[in-house]
């Protein structure tokens, strides 16, 4: 009970800071002193970074504050928010055709499709994942990105091992009101230059 309590107060204070970042609900994305990707890994992901983000804002300028990327080894995440269906196809489309991209994972919601409501509530269970991991000492809660909407958690990252993976999913499928989780984690192990 008093655990319980503890995370709902600590998530309510993530709630009030989150609101106050330019970075919003999407998070800062991986944390770079337990990122165990190499510097080159590092670097070329980056780079993809920078290259589609800029990519986005020369095709429209309202991009570079809705649409949130990040990437992972080669892996590239999308989140934020679009006014029509076919803007979502096109920066689904770009992100493909950026040099080097291994998956696309596409969190981008439609605006409309969502009420005031539904917003707030998305933001709380983000900030009790966030809070979760702050407090499971088998997670290092640095080292993924995370994004709510209309109840969906989509979670980006890397994990030292299965234990962490597993203990990521159980925590966010301990968080109410959750209608369904697209963890898109990988282990240390499954980065492309850690492999043979």
């Amino acid at each position: 009970m008093f655990r319980t309590k503890k995370i709902i107060f600590l998530s309510l204070i993530f709630l009030f800071f989150e609101s106050c970042t330019p970075a919003g609900r999407f998070g800062t994305g991986v944390n770079i002193s337990f990122d165990p990707r190499t510097i080159g890994m590092q670097i070329d992901d980056t780079i993809m970074q920078k290259n589609l983000v800029a990519r986005l804002a020369l095709t429209e300028k309202k991009y570079l504050v809705s649409i949130q990327v990040e990437v992972l080894d080669g892996r590239i995440f999308l989140a934020g928010k679009v006014n029509e269906p076919e803007e979502k196809i096109k920066i689904t489309k770009m992100a493909w055709e950026t040099k080097g991209v291994r998956s696309v994972k596409n969190a981008i919601a439609i605006k409309g499709l969502s009420s005031f409501r539904s917003t707030a509530k998305d933001v709380l269970i983000t900030s009790q994942l966030r809070t979760a991991f702050i407090f499971n000492k088998k997670i290092k809660s640095g080292n993924y990105t995370l994004e709510t909407i209309n109840q969906k958690i989509y979670i980006f990252g890397i994990a030292l091992d299965k234990e962490e993976k597993k203990a990521v999913i159980d925590e966010a499928n301990n968080i109410y009101d959750v209608k369904e989780i697209f963890p898109s984690i990988y282990l240390v192990s499954d980065l492309s230059r850690n492999k043979n």
